[in-house]
């Protein structure tokens, strides 16, 4: 049947028609509150100076200098699990940005059947079957074989971006991941120098502990020897006892302490529990580095959790675009190519078993886009949320950082100090001991010395572990370390 010139104008019309509200109600798309990154910082850290300086630049081999620190560091980011699993993430994000560069090339298979068909002979196709001679003389085979052969492809046309800015998302979650391991790694790194700097310390408070109790039970017998002479009660001498039993058990506590930094280590390191080689000696003797904390600015380019926030907001930005685009209508090709016939002999004969076929298809949703509008709601309420997350690991870093370069000033004076008061302490145990021993001074006096002495040591080394600690964590805030 032909169509008349008349009816082809009308179903072109209606086409054309259908076409345009097809692009009308599919660009049509809903309003969204946006928000732009605030990404000012200050010029400088409070009582800082703007030397561009910056100790993040520095590898941990050049900012960690003692040896056996070095090994721990090298060995854990060898074998620390966490941080290989991390790894593994990251190949998994490289796998997603070839699945997402795959979605906008065409697809292209090939297939192949065979089967055998059998329709009754008082049926429309039956008894056309049964009329139709494939040659003069040569019925149509009953049962039907058939054979076929061929190539197929399907193409959807990337009009509006939306399979290439997946595939950017993509790129950008895989760049995330990235510094979400150099983030780990920085956080390693500064989890084991301050468990070693920890360490140190440990012991050299067992090392105090163990003086103190030979102090103490040099006093005892002494305290002793003033009952026999009946110069001091038998209350001295169980005070001065009590207060050795006291310090042994302290001990004790120390050497679980050290048993579990100890493990903690090996853990980061990835190893099972061994003891830690180190030097507690070079611990009193260890001055902070001097710290250059350069200028805020660089902090978004340093630190891998700033970074790592940029790229997850790149990424959301882009899957906004991603939703906009489902709005839109969309393109589509489909193509096949190949051979087909009942007998295989005739499978490859051309043209009579040719066969090919080329479609393209138009489509845009018109009713029910509720979905769609879900999706595109939570796409950009997920962009907000990393715009406000940018920003807050933004301030984050500044304050870290003002902390630290805060903390190691007056971690200074406060050593200085505890020095001072150490060495005035240890001082009065000498004398309240021979004021003692000539009775002008009492058996409290000696024991309150010499655990103000006991505990003023501790407090220095824990004044100095946090010295060391900070310049740790001065150099993790700066984001040092990753590179």
């Amino acid at each position: 049947m032909k169509l008349s010139n008349m009816s082809k104008i009308r179903m072109y019309k209606y086409a054309g028609v259908a076409l345009i509200v097809l692009s009308f109600t599919g660009c049509k798309t809903p309003a969204l509150v946006q928000r732009t990154e605030n990404t000012t910082v200050l010029a400088n850290y409070e009582n800082a100076s703007q030397d561009t300086v910056n100790v993040a630049t520095l590898t941990w081999k050049e900012y960690f200098t003692d040896p056996y620190l070095d090994t721990l560091i090298e060995t854990a980011l060898k074998n620390n699990q966490e941080l290989n699993i991390t790894l593994q993430e990251i190949e998994i994000a490289k796998n997603e940005i070839r699945a997402r560069k795959g979605e906008y090339l065409p697809f292209v298979g090939l297939k192949g059947g065979a089967g055998v068909e059998k329709v009754g002979r008082y049926t429309s196709q039956g008894a056309n079957d049964a009329n139709t001679e494939i040659k003069p003389g040569k019925e149509f085979p009953d049962p039907l074989p058939d054979f076929m052969v061929g190539a197929y492809a399907s193409w959807e046309i990337d009009i509006w971006g939306k399979l290439h800015n997946a595939k950017k998302a993509a790129i950008s979650r895989y760049l995330s991941t990235v510094e979400g391991k150099n983030f780990m790694v920085t956080n390693l790194i500064a989890e084991i120098a301050n468990s070693y700097y920890e360490l140190l310390a440990l012991d050299n408070q067992l090392e105090i502990v163990n003086q103190n109790i030979e102090i103490q039970s040099n006093a005892l017998e002494i305290v002793k020897l003033q009952k026999q002479a009946a110069r001091t009660t038998e209350l001295a001498v169980r005070k001065f006892e009590a207060e050795v039993l006291k310090t042994r058990s302290l001990q004790y506590d120390i050497q679980q302490s050290i048993v579990e930094t100890e493990n903690r280590i090996n853990y980061l390191a990835g190893r099972f529990p061994q003891h830690v080689e180190r030097d507690h000696t070079t611990f009193g003797s260890i001055l902070p580095t001097t710290v250059k904390a350069g200028i805020p600015s660089q902090l978004l380019a340093n630190r891998p959790d700033i970074k790592q926030a940029e790229f997850e907001l790149a990424a959301s930005k882009l899957d906004v675009k991603v939703a906009k685009a489902k709005f839109y209508p969309s393109l589509g090709i489909t193509a096949g190519i190949g051979y087909q016939a009942f007998n295989p002999s005739y499978l490859i004969k051309t043209p009579q078993s040719l066969l090919y076929s080329l479609a393209g298809d138009l489509t845009a949703p018109l009713i029910n886009r509720n979905a769609i509008k879900a999706e595109y709601y939570s796409a950009n309420s997920r962009q907000l949320q990393a715009v406000y997350d940018y920003e807050r690991t933004i301030l984050n870093g500044y304050i870290e950082v003002a902390n630290q370069l805060s903390k190691i000033k007056n971690l200074e004076k406060s050593y200085d100090l505890r020095s001072q008061q150490v060495d005035a302490l240890t001082e009065s145990i000498n004398i309240s001991n021979d004021l003692f021993k000539s009775a002008r001074a009492d058996y409290m006096e000696v024991l309150l010395t010499q655990r103000d002495a006991l505990e003023s040591r501790f407090e220095l080394i824990e004044t100095r572990k946090q010295q060391l600690n900070a310049v740790v964590n001065i150099y993790k805030a700066l984001g040092g370390g990753w590179n």
